[in-house]
C-alpha cells in the first residue's frame, strides 16, 4: 500500500478549445477526493511531436498528491479524457485531452498500458520546460531537468502563453 503519493503529471490539448480543455481537465482531476492539487505550471505553446501534421499544443504540467493507486489514477485521468471527447484512433495523432502519468518518486512501474517513469518524458521538451517550472530541484536518474533539457534540439519551440494560478481552475 502507497499511502498517499506525489505525482507529476503532463497535460496538453491541441483540438478545440486548448485551454478550456485544460481547464475543465484539471478542475475534474482537483474534484476528485483523492486527489490534492499541489501545483499547475504555466501552458506552453508546442510544436506537435511524433506526427508532426497537426496543429500546435498547449501543454503544462501538474503535481497531484493523492491516495489512488498509480493504475487507478492513470484510470482516472482516461475516463476524464474520454469525458472531455478524446478518441484514441492514431498514435500521436490530435486530441482533445492528454494526460500523461510522468514521475512518481520512488515507484517504477512496468506494464502494458503503464510505465513509471515514463518512457519518453525525458526526450520531449514539451514535458520538462513545465515540469521544470513546478519541480525545478527534481533530480530523475540522478540528473536535474536542466541536464536533460540542455541536451534537447527543440526547447528553444516551446514558448509561454499564459501563466496559471488559483483564479484560472475555478
Amino acid at each position: 500500500m502507497l499511502g498517499t503519493y506525489d505525482c507529476y503529471i503532463s497535460i496538453g490539448s491541441n483540438i478545440g478549445d486548448k485551454e478550456a480543455n485544460i481547464k475543465a481537465a484539471v478542475n475534474q482531476l482537483a474534484a476528485s477526493d483523492k486527489i490534492q492539487l499541489i501545483s499547475v505550471s504555466s501552458l506552453y505553446r508546442t510544436p506537435p511531436w511524433g506526427n508532426t501534421e497537426q496543429p500546435f499544443f498547449l501543454n503544462g504540467a501538474l503535481l497531484v498528491r493523492t491516495s489512488l493507486k498509480p493504475h487507478d489514477l492513470l484510470s482516472l485521468c482516461q475516463d476524464i479524457e474520454r469525458g472531455l471527447g478524446r478518441v484514441r484512433h492514431e498514435h500521436w495523432g490530435p486530441r482533445t485531452i492528454d494526460l500523461d502519468l510522468l514521475y512518481i518518486e520512488g515507484i517504477k512501474v512496468r506494464l502494458p498500458e503503464l510505465v513509471i517513469p515514463h518512457p519518453y518524458m525525458l526526450e520531449r521538451s514539451f514535458v520538462l520546460v513545465p515540469l521544470q517550472e513546478i519541480a525545478p530541484e527534481l533530480m530523475i536518474n540522478g540528473r536535474g531537468i536542466s541536464e536533460y533539457l540542455d541536451i534537447l534540439s527543440d526547447r528553444d519551440e516551446i514558448v509561454k502563453v499564459s501563466n496559471t494560478g488559483p483564479v484560472f481552475f475555478v
